[in-house]
This record gives C-alpha cells, structure tokens and sequence, in this order.
C-alpha cells in the first residue's frame, strides 16, 4: 500500500493504535523528563526551608507564615502570566515557545542562591511563577494537537507522572544536596538551587532543536498517518462546534470553564498545600537527616505513579471522566481526615499516602474532561485560563498552611482544611453534566 496517496479511513484498528504509541515513545519522554525538571525546580523550597529560617532573619513564632507566602507566591506570577504565555505557544510554536520557557526559568531558579531577606524570597518566588508559566498548560495544549480526545485522559496521565517521578527522584537528591552545606563557600539550600537550576537550561536546548509543532512538520510518520490525526481531529472538532467548541470569547466567559477552574483550584489547594510541607512535616514526626527525610518524602510519589496510569488508563478505556476524578477526591479528602486525627506519626503517613494517592489519581480524568469543552483558539485561552486560575490554588494552599500552623501551633487544622478543598472538589465534580455538549 502506498501510504502517501492512502486515505485516512484505510489505517486499520491496529495500525491507528501502532500510530498513537509511535507518537507517544517520540513526544512524551521527553516532555515527561521536562516536566519533572520543571516540578522539582517548583517544590524543592520545601527542602530549602528546612535551612532557610536563618537566612531570611525571620523569628520562629512567624517563620511558617513567611514561608507559606513566598512558597505560594510562585503562583501569583504563574497566573499572571500563563494565558498570555498560551496564546503566544499558539502563534509561534511549541518548540521556541517551551524551550524559551525552559532556559528562562533555569536561570531564575538558579538565582534563587543569593536570596537574603523576605523581600528578595517574595521576589524571587514571584519571578519564578512568571518563567514558568506557559510550560504545563502548554504542554496540555501540545497533546490535543497530536491525540483524539479518546486517548488524551491516559496520555496526560503519563505526562503529568513526570510530577510525582520529580517527587521520587527529587525527594532523596534534594536531601543529599542539602548535606552539601558549607562546600565551596555555600550553603546546602545555595547548592540546591544551582545544581537543580542547570538541567532545564540544558533541557531547553534540547527542545529548541528535536520537539516538532505539529504532526505535518514531522518525517516519521506517514502521509496517510497525518491525514488520519487530522481527520480524526476535524471530526471532533465538527462534533463539537456550535455546542462543546467555544469560541476564546465565549471560553473565557463561560460559566463551565469556571467551573472547571473552581475546581482544579481545590485540587491544587490540596496538592501545593501538601507538597509545599510535607518535607517539614516528616522532617517534624522523625527528626531524621535531611538525607533520610528526602527518602521518606519519595515514598508517596512512588505510589502515585501507578495509580495515576491505572486511572488515566481505565477512565480512557470507559470513556467516563466525572467518577473518575471524584472517586479518587474523596479518596484523597478521607487520606487528610485521618492523617489529623491518628496520632501514631506513622499510620499518618499512610494516610497521607493514601490522600496523596486520590489527589494525584485526578489529574488525568481532569484534563480529559476539560479539553472535551474547548477547541481552536479557545483551547490555548481555556486551558491556559484553567491552569493559571487552578494553580491560584497553589497560593491558598502553602499559604493557609503556614498560618494555620502558626497559629494552632500544629498542622493537624490544616490537613482538615486540606481535606475539605478536595471533598468540596468532588461534589463540585458530579454537578457537570456528563455531555459536554448539553452545557
């Protein structure tokens, strides 16, 4: 057969299935180790806090509130600048557009080392939300150019593994460099931030010359094998339009959408509020080395690993995406609960385990869901307005943490608080209808 002058509707069920995993082993894995560079260059200021008090000349009786706020402010930037940063992905190509964001966000994480006071942590924390904002919902963006909606829950799962893999690999390097304290003049958090600062530049060159934009860019597949993604892709897109398919207008005024973003603002309530302390929290309950704490802290994200891929497979496979994410909420609001009321520091940490598990468990059903709403223009600015309004949540998290902790003296009152934003997410989940196209 001639695959150059094949029709679309001639690949068969096996060579379609052959075609998305061919598409799969080229884009993912290396998207999947940016993603986890990007992720612990965002979370290792919690293994940064462990030696940051000192620095920042703080007293003790405030220092959780100070820290929750800069470790939130990340955030704030992110959200100011992620649909702009979006729309700029959809004009110039994912290619330039990730690899500028990479290169930019490496050299601000690596100039975190000279921080000295509240004022430059705020800052600095501030200036890194802004590099980075673009790279995860842009990614998300990427995907819907290269995968019908029915494969994308299981693709985006295996994509956003690359968070909790960060928890896994990040965890124990990041306590091991914090042993690095006075080598060379610096300290271990000053090392941190070096060392963790140089693979996403590096990464970024990578990307500026092997990612291609889109499927008709590409020489490894086939006339026939790009005519069937677009195709399939038109199709969705016929289906949709006049019902699921916004306009960027229409998106950003849509009460869905915001629903949509109410939504991942709880599950990153959640996520950041817990991934933001949890190096505190074990550092507090074990009193272990920074080294044994960074090994404990991977424990969780091993876990999720799996239970992402199980979810995101079976939410593909059964086409139901609302159970999906709400199941695995409850799941997680059950974890917290009872992380708060066991006393025994290790039957905690089950549960936390457990509430880490159901948060993470949502991430690929969410997605899967929210893409179905948008298409075009709309989904640059709707994807890109859902991650940044969403990740708002990463600023409440950390935050709130931070104060209820001064304030209660203990952070039993903010797992019940953390609880809470996810059991809220999954009522909020079941109110969508199941058809996108009856909104």
């Amino acid at each position: 057969m001639n695959s150059s002058n094949s029709s679309s509707a001639e690949l068969t069920a096996g060579q379609s299935k052959a075609l998305i995993s061919k598409i799969t082993w080229r884009l993912v894995p290396l998207l999947f180790v940016c993603y986890i560079v990007a992720y612990i260059d965002r979370i290792n200021i919690g293994f940064a806090k462990l030696q940051l008090q000192e620095v920042l000349g703080v007293d003790e009786k405030i220092f959780s509130s100070v820290y929750g706020l800069g470790a939130g402010l990340f955030f704030i930037g992110y959200f100011l600048f992620e649909v702009p940063s979006n729309l700029i992905l959809q004009r110039v190509g994912a290619r330039l557009w990730i690899a500028r964001i990479m290169i930019v966000w490496g050299l601000v994480t690596m100039t975190t080392m000279f921080i000295g006071s509240t004022r430059s942590f705020y800052f600095i924390r501030f200036l890194l939300g802004a590099a980075e904002a673009g790279f995860y919902p842009g990614v998300i963006l990427y995907l819907t150019y290269w995968f019908p909606a029915r494969e994308r829950a299981r693709t985006i799962a295996l994509f956003a593994t690359g968070g909790v893999i960060a928890g896994i690999i990040g965890s124990p390097l990041s306590g091991a460099i914090l042993g690095l304290h006075s080598k060379a003049g610096l300290d271990g958090w000053q090392w941190l931030f070096l060392l963790e600062g140089i693979p996403a530049i590096l990464l970024g060159l990578v990307v500026l010359f092997v990612l291609p934009n889109r499927p008709g860019e590409t020489s490894w597949i086939t006339d026939s094998e790009k005519e069937w993604i677009q195709s399939r892709l038109d199709q969705e897109a016929a289906q949709s339009k006049g019902h699921a398919h916004f306009r960027l207008s229409e998106a950003l005024s849509s009460k869905h959408i915001w629903l949509l973003c109410l939504i991942y603002f709880l599950l990153n309530v959640g996520g950041y509020g817990f991934e933001m302390w949890l190096p505190s929290i074990i550092k507090g309950f074990s009193g272990m080395s920074f080294t044994m704490v960074g090994f404990i802290n991977a424990i969780p994200y091993i876990g999720a690993v799996v239970v992402m891929l199980i979810t995101g497979y079976h939410s593909d496979r059964t086409g139901e995406r609302r159970w999906h994410v709400a199941i695995a909420a409850i799941t997680s609001a059950v974890g917290f609960a009872c992380s708060a009321y066991l006393n025994n520091p290790y039957l905690a940490m089950v549960a936390l385990t457990v509430a880490f598990l159901g948060l993470k468990s949502t991430v690929g059903p969410f997605w899967a869901l929210a893409t179905t709403f948008l298409g075009g223009t709309a989904a640059a600015g709707g994807i890109a307005l859902i991650n940044s309004v969403g990740n708002l949540g990463g600023f409440v998290g950390p935050t709130l943490v931070g104060v209820l902790t001064d304030r209660t003296g203990s952070i039993g009152t903010s797992l019940w608080f953390l609880g809470g934003a996810l059991m809220l997410m999954a009522l909020l989940v079941l109110t969508i209808q199941r058809s996108p196209h009856k909104l």
